[in-house]
């Protein structure tokens, strides 16, 4: 099995265990949008635990924002809410977050005088919009385009044990390495795509 299916086997799973919560929000008129700004909200408070030197707070309230993140969908599909709007929102909202959780932990390096660590965690923050932005062009040049071997779920989950475990530093660079072949595979998928296409 490969990596993309066993990523959507797994999403699969995670969206039937919080079908109930989905159920729940609908029928307390709350919307998908609503859900994504909540993890906006969430995600922001994390970062500030952040640069109030609270990794693990931080860290796993961090993660309580991701499940918000993937909750807004299932609400979504089980309200048939779905929209590009809607779509649209998430995408752009993610890369918010992540932003602001990169920029609090270069600011806590800069502190501390790690000026390393800090460029680290710029350098994470520009690959990992790279992934994001390598799909999204892609596919308005009509072609899809979900490889690779870091998507915004493993960066999540690096993110949270680094900030969680205090191997931050190397949780960073580690993503830094995964991020950079995630672009290289998505250029060299969407390269064969176009050009086998008309």
């Amino acid at each position: 099995m490969g990596i993309e299916h066993l990523r959507a086997a797994c999403k699969q799973r995670l969206e039937a265990l919080t079908k109930p919560l989905a159920a729940l929000l609908l029928r307390h008129n709350v919307t998908p949008n609503a859900v994504t700004w909540l993890a906006l909200v969430l995600a922001a408070l994390s970062a500030v635990l952040v640069l109030y030197e609270r990794p693990v707070l931080g860290g796993l309230l961090f993660l309580v924002a991701s499940a918000f993140d993937l909750l807004d969908g299932a609400v979504a599909r089980l309200g048939q809410l779905e929209s590009r709007l809607g779509a649209f929102l998430d995408s752009t909202l993610d890369r918010v977050s992540e932003g602001l959780l990169l920029a609090a932990m270069a600011a806590v390096f800069a502190r501390q005088e790690m000026g390393l660590a800090a460029a680290l965690c710029v350098l994470v923050l520009l690959t990992a919009m790279l992934v994001s932005y390598a799909r999204a062009r892609a596919e308005a040049l009509g072609t899809d385009c979900t490889v690779g071997i870091a998507t915004r779920a493993e960066r999540v989950i690096l993110l949270v044990f680094g900030l969680v475990s205090g191997f931050l530093v190397e949780a960073l660079a580690l993503l830094l390495v995964l991020s950079t072949i995630t672009v290289v595979q998505r250029l060299r998928h969407t390269f064969r795509q176009l050009a086998a296409s008309p």
